[in-house]
C-alpha cells in the first residue's frame, strides 16, 4: 500500500501573545463605565480578540457582558482596558459590578491560537532525562558491566525563524516583542506539521511556553530574520491523529 510522506510546505506556526492572560475579581469590573482594571504592563494591544469568561453562578445582569469581545483601549502605566464588541467598535459599559464570585475568578484571554505568517521554519525538541540505577556487588565476568538507566522527566525546546516585516502589527514583530515581555501569561504556541482546512485533519503540537531569547541576523544579502527560542511550561499536547 502507498504512504503518502508528508512535506514541510504544509506546516504552519500559530500564536497566542504574551501577555494576555488575566484573572480577575469582581471588584476589577466597573460598577458604571467601561474601564475594566486587569493589571499593568501586560501585553493587551488594540483590537485584540479576546474572550471575556465569569465564572459560573456569579451574577452579570446589566455588566459588561461575557463572550469573544475586542480590545478597544488598554493603559500599560494604569492597567486599565475597555472591550468593544467589535474591531475598533464603541466602548462596552456597565451600569452594575458583578458578583458571586466565591473563591473563582473571571478570565480576559487572547481568544484562539493566529498564524503567524512571516515563519520561515520552526523546530521542536524533545528530550528525556536518564536516571543511572546501576548497582554494586554484580557478578565479575569477562567483560565490563554495563550501566542500568531508567528514564526521568521530559523537557522541550523550541525554536522559530521570523522575518521582521515594515508592519507594526504583525504577530511575527510581536513575538520577537514578547521575549522581553515581563509577563509572558497567555504565551503559546501551536506547531503544525500538516495544516489543512479542517483542524480534524491536522497534526499539530500545542503547548504553553516562555519565550526564552531572540537573536538577531542582518546582512545585505538576505531578508532580515530573527531567531526566537521557546520552552513549554507543562507537557504539550499532541495530535498527530487525523481519525474523526
Amino acid at each position: 500500500m502507498a504512504v503518502t510522506v508528508l512535506s514541510g510546505t504544509s506546516g504552519a506556526l500559530y500564536y497566542k501573545p504574551a501577555g494576555t492572560s488575566v484573572e480577575l475579581l469582581a471588584s476589577a469590573f466597573p460598577a458604571s463605565a467601561g474601564n475594566i482594571t486587569v493589571g499593568a504592563y501586560l501585553g493587551f494591544k488594540v483590537n485584540d480578540p479576546v474572550t471575556l469568561t465569569y465564572p459560573a453562578g456569579a451574577t452579570t445582569t446589566n455588566c459588561i457582558t461575557a463572550g469573544a469581545k475586542f480590545v478597544k483601549t488598554y493603559d500599560a502605566t494604569t492597567g486599565i482596558l475597555t472591550l468593544s464588541a467589535t474591531a475598533g467598535g464603541s466602548a462596552l459599559t456597565a451600569t452594575a459590578q458583578p458578583s458571586g464570585f466565591g473563591a473563582l475568578f473571571a478570565t480576559i484571554a487572547y481568544t484562539d491560537y493566529a498564524a503567524v505568517g512571516q515563519v520561515r521554519e520552526w523546530s521542536f525538541e524533545i528530550t528525556r532525562e536518564e536516571i543511572d540505577v546501576t548497582t554494586i556487588g554484580q557478578v565479575i565476568g569477562q567483560y565490563a558491566p554495563f550501566k542500568t538507566y531508567i528514564t526521568g522527566f521530559a523537557d522541550g525546546e523550541g525554536s522559530a525563524s521570523v522575518y521582521i516585516t515594515s508592519d507594526d502589527t504583525s504577530l511575527g514583530n510581536r513575538m520577537v516583542e514578547d521575549v522581553l515581555q515581563r509577563q509572558q501569561t497567555g504565551a503559546a504556541f501551536r506547531l503544525y506539521t500538516d495544516k489543512q482546512s479542517t483542524e480534524i485533519l491536522s497534526r499539530s503540537i500545542a503547548m504553553e511556553a516562555v519565550l526564552l531569547s531572540a537573536s538577531f541576523t542582518i546582512n545585505p544579502d538576505d531578508a532580515q530574520m530573527v531567531e526566537i527560542t521557546f520552552r513549554p511550561t507543562g507537557a504539550p499536547t499532541f495530535d498527530f491523529s487525523t481519525t474523526v
